[in-house]
């Protein structure tokens, strides 16, 4: 059986950093996400306090018997008001953000989730603190379970995430992929050339020079989002939170030599862009930015091809193109892996009342909401 422990003071957060690390990086695929570095900064600039909203830290720390670590929930626990006898409290993942956040789940192996989930949730119920659990990135050992415990699977809180097992050259990757992609491809090569416009690929990764390709993306980022002709794209950093956070993380890990930031520049401007973040042997793409003028030479697939072939040539593993399904991401025929969620609501009148409500403004939002993609 698993024992659990509670952090509920974010100080305490950097005395487990380094176990955490380790667990981290002994799975595969990796997020940034779920990494004590990213949790510190998301608590930091996304914690919530006022009459409104409340959120209270829990990171969840399970160990078997003989101490060592065997999984990391960081998560947290919202109150709705934040004062009063009539309240909600909800127990979810780091990560509630506008997309910032591309996963949100517990660090643990697949062969380990269903005894996480298990052990996790007894201590919840022990406990008492919550009327329901929002449950996340759950990857089941076997892809066709759909339930750990008692957590029915929800689709609005599933995803799948999309990766590349990169060879050892980018000839034998291009000569592995579909007669269409490779004619894409071209196109994207020739475009340019047939125009006689040169262009130079740069990887950012310095602390000094950071701030100016974080605001570099911000920028095209933003110009993509605000184009009105073809799929509609939300701009994730809309908000100063979000820009705080992302100048924040990145660089942190560009103090730690983790970041690449990705740019394609014709006459010495950027006209596009995509973060990257090393963990290890692999590299995941990050949200990405394009100067519109520029869409007709299809230059996102041009930086994305350009990162790949800089990943071969370094020997990463893995490229990770990161989460949800869409055609930028499927052209380069990745793997996949299923990561399920839904929500365990305690069966007390109140619980199930107060989880209606919420869910009903939230289903409110996410309809009103723009696509990120």
């Amino acid at each position: 059986m698993l024992q659990v422990q509670v952090i509920k003071d974010a100080a305490y957060i950097a005395d487990l950093a380094p176990e955490w690390e380790r667990l981290a990086a002994s799975i595969s695929p990796r997020f940034p996400f779920t990494t004590p570095t990213w949790c510190i900064a998301w608590w930091r600039h996304f914690r919530r306090e006022s009459f409104r909203t409340k959120d209270l830290l829990r990171v969840f720390v399970l160990r078997d018997d003989a101490g060592v670590l065997v999984a990391v929930a960081p998560m947290f626990l919202t109150e709705r008001p934040s004062v009063g006898p009539i309240r909600s409290r909800e127990l979810q993942f780091f990560g509630a953000d506008p997309y910032v956040s591309e996963f949100r789940g517990p660090v643990c192996r697949a062969e380990d989730t269903l005894a996480v989930v298990e052990a996790l949730s007894a201590h919840i119920r022990a406990e008492a603190e919550c009327d329901w659990v929002q449950w996340r990135g759950l990857r089941a050992e076997d892809e066709g379970q759909q339930q750990m415990g008692a957590v029915c699977s929800n689709a609005k809180l599933g995803l799948v995430d999309h990766y590349l097992e990169v060879p050892e050259s980018w000839e034998t990757f291009k000569s592995s992929l579909p007669r269409n992609i490779k004619e894409s491809l071209r196109k994207c090569y020739n475009s340019l050339k047939r125009e006689r416009i040169s262009f130079e690929f740069r990887v950012v990764s310095q602390p000094n020079e950071t701030p100016a390709a974080v605001d570099e993306f911000l920028r095209l980022h933003r110009t993509r989002a605000d184009q009105t002709d073809g799929v509609k794209h939300g701009n994730v950093f809309e908000g100063a939170q979000a820009c705080a956070m992302l100048h924040d993380y990145c660089l942190q890990l560009a103090e730690r030599n983790e970041l690449r930031i990705f740019q394609i520049a014709v006459a010495g401007k950027v006209i596009a862009t995509r973060i990257g973040f090393v963990m290890g042997d692999e590299l995941y793409l990050y949200f990405s930015g394009y100067d519109v003028d520029w869409g007709r030479f299809s230059v996102m697939t041009t930086t994305v091809a350009e990162a790949i072939k800089w990943a071969i040539e370094s020997g990463f593993r893995i490229v990770n193109l990161s989460t949800g399904t869409d055609v930028s991401k499927m052209r380069w025929r990745p793997k996949q892996v299923a990561y399920i969620g839904g929500y365990v609501i305690f069966p007390v009148a109140r619980s199930r009342l107060a989880f209606r409500f919420v869910e009903t403004l939230r289903q409110r939002e996410w309809q009103s909401a723009p696509r990120y993609a």
